[in-house]
């Protein structure tokens, strides 16, 4: 009997997978969730921000709607199990402050001013969302550490990249004109944009197989798309922006941007899911 019992815990040992919910696992999936959704805002909040500031006033309009879904995330965020952690606390606690009082200076900043320090912010976002990973990083199953991985080292940051070839092309657009340093930055925000892509894409594929029983069949077509997709506007933004004219409808450019991100974030909340459901364990 004790050998038989023995045996059983070493197959449970070797699949690493628990034997009851691991709720750790579970709570930083949740948290993530909100820091996903904090990510998603404040991109946008950048974007319409710089497309309004260099003349498209439709841009105001939407503004708004965007500071109040940065505004819901953090709460989001703060009742949450893990905003008591003493580190995740006081990280997020002093982002916040920094994102409230940067809504309020925003339209009174210089375009390039604002859009990186709206940038800025966003970095410290994913790095939280980083810290939380890692810190879940040993109640995890093998399974969830690369889904995770995946999430926070490059989907999530994939995003940030499509939304700032979103946001600072949105700018050049209603501007009608591109400066020699624009045509630099632009060169580096899709050069780094096209090699996190390249990664994912190499990545997600062990990710998908190691998971296959907790997502859809149809999760590698809609990956599949999104590349597509993400390249067309990439192929897009080099052949437009670098123009002596430059005619591009902002608003359109925005939404065609926004639709790439949704995409990315289709995909990652599927692999959330994967891993709440992978957090349920066996008993």
């Amino acid at each position: 009997m004790r050998i038989i019992l023995f045996m059983f815990i070493l197959v449970l040992a070797l699949q690493a997978k628990p034997i009851f919910s691991n709720t750790d696992q579970a709570d930083s999936s949740q948290y993530i969730e909100a820091l996903k959704n904090l990510v998603i805002a404040t991109q946008k909040t950048r974007g319409l921000t710089n497309s309004y500031l260099n003349g498209n006033l439709i841009a105001l309009m939407l503004v708004q709607d965007a500071k109040s879904n940065m505004k819901k995330a953090i709460g989001s965020m703060e009742s949450l199990k893990l905003a008591s952690d003493p580190v995740i606390n006081q990280r997020a606690t002093d982002m916040s402050s920094k994102l409230t009082d940067l809504n309020r200076k925003a339209f009174k900043l210089k375009p390039e001013e604002s859009f990186e320090r709206y940038t800025q912010e966003i970095e410290q976002i994913l790095m939280l969302a980083q810290t939380v990973s890692k810190r879940s990083a040993d109640h995890m199953s093998p399974f969830a550490k690369d889904a995770s991985f995946v999430m926070m080292e490059q989907m999530l940051p994939l995003t940030e990249y499509v939304g700032q070839l979103r946001g600072y092309g949105s700018g050049i657009a209603a501007k009608g004109a591109i400066t020699q340093e624009q045509k630099e930055n632009l060169s580096v925000i899709i050069a780094n944009l096209t090699s996190l892509n390249n990664e994912l894409q190499a990545r997600i594929k062990n990710v998908l197989s190691s998971g296959r029983k907790y997502y859809p069949q149809d999760v590698e077509e809609k990956v599949t798309k999104m590349n597509s997709s993400l390249e067309a506007y990439v192929e897009f933004a080099k052949k437009e922006f670098y123009k002596e004219s430059i005619s591009i409808n902002p608003d359109s450019y925005f939404t065609n941007g926004t639709e790439i991100i949704t995409q990315i974030i289709a995909i990652y909340d599927t692999t959330n899911k994967a891993i709440l459901e992978d957090s349920k364990g066996w008993l």
